[in-house]
């Protein structure tokens, strides 16, 4: 790290710099430091999503319970689920395929045993 960071006459000119700079020519980074953002909120994107209505309803049955909205409880689900699948895949060293469904479902609006 010697070399000094030079002044740029736009966003345009940094942005062109420092991607074909390696930063550390310019930055210690051994003297950086973990921070966090704790009012930066993540980007979030609408999606519609085709579910079986009693899968649905039973949902909404679970977020009741628990007194959180369906859609919040469903990305607590989700964001459980991708944690645990991403977990197995770096401990088990198979990192080049994700776990796959076998396609069988529970059949919803049938009866449990």
């Amino acid at each position: 790290m010697s070399e000094k960071i030079p002044k740029f006459m736009s966003e345009d000119e940094e942005r062109s710099f420092w991607a074909e700079t390696d930063s550390v020519d310019h930055i210690d980074w051994s003297l950086g430091r973990p921070v966090a953002f704790p009012k930066l909120k993540p980007s979030v994107k609408t999606i519609s999503l085709r579910l079986p209505e009693i899968m649905l309803e039973e949902l909404k049955l679970l977020a009741n319970r628990m007194d959180v909205p369906y859609q919040s409880l469903m990305k607590i689900y989700l964001a459980e689920r991708i944690d645990r699948e991403m977990k197995g895949r770096k401990s088990s060293g198979h990192e080049e395929s994700p776990a796959v469904h076998d396609g069988n479902m529970p059949e919803y609006g049938k009866k449990r045993s």
